[in-house]
């Protein structure tokens, strides 16, 4: 029952066709249908024994870029694990983040819509991400930035988002930077061609 629902089969199709004559005539054929996985019944994301080797590459690299299905959910598995080890999360979307170097490690200004009548104003923020973390319980691991839509990003940007974890050292980022066919992740040092010079460089920068 399991192999008939994962496995492709071969099934007969009876096609009926028409002689000029107009006599009637039916051809049988033979054709290789797919048929339903078992992803398509349990889920994708519970085939794939890997929340392991998950939890230690972002011990490991601290800055992933990850790659989740169009459908969407199989990220909020990977998530909640992150949840479970102590972690809390900042969820930011990439789209209006401005420069990330300013939103999340300095005091920014925000300029709120004026709508053409009122006085154009400029609001100053706290760092995003200093602000979270000293609002972070004793009991918490760190500080998980969680960014969506991160593929509009600019290299520059994305370098900078590898680096955050050598600036605060309790902060881990998680960028989505585009989808597959399954939820994967690389290093986001690869995907923005970090090189070892600089993180040397925020590594010193840091210690000093």
């Amino acid at each position: 029952m399991l192999h008939s629902l994962v496995a492709p089969h071969t099934i007969s199709l009876v096609q009926p066709t028409f002689t000029k004559g107009g006599r009637y005539n039916r051809r049988l054929q033979f054709r290789t249908v797919p048929s339903a996985g078992l992803s398509d019944f349990i889920g994708g994301d519970l085939l794939w024994p890997d929340l392991g080797r998950w939890l230690d590459d972002v011990e490991n690299h601290k800055a992933l870029a990850v790659y989740s299905p169009h459908e969407g959910g199989y990220e909020g598995r990977y998530l909640t694990r992150l949840r479970y080890q102590g972690y809390v999360f900042l969820d930011l979307s990439a789209r209006g983040l401005g420069d990330p170097e300013t939103t999340l490690t300095k005091i920014h200004p925000v300029c709120p819509p004026h709508l053409g009548r009122q006085p154009i104003a400029r609001w100053y923020f706290p760092p995003e991400v200093d602000y979270r973390l000293n609002l972070l319980p004793p009991e918490a691991k760190g500080l998980v930035v969680w960014i969506i839509e991160a593929k509009v990003l600019s290299k520059a940007e994305l370098q900078f988002l590898a680096l955050l974890p050598s600036l605060r050292p309790k902060v881990r980022v998680i960028a989505e930077c585009g989808n597959w066919r399954k939820f994967v992740w690389k290093p986001l040092k690869e995907i923005a061609g970090l090189t070892k010079e600089q993180e040397l460089r925020a590594s010193t920068t840091q210690q000093t």
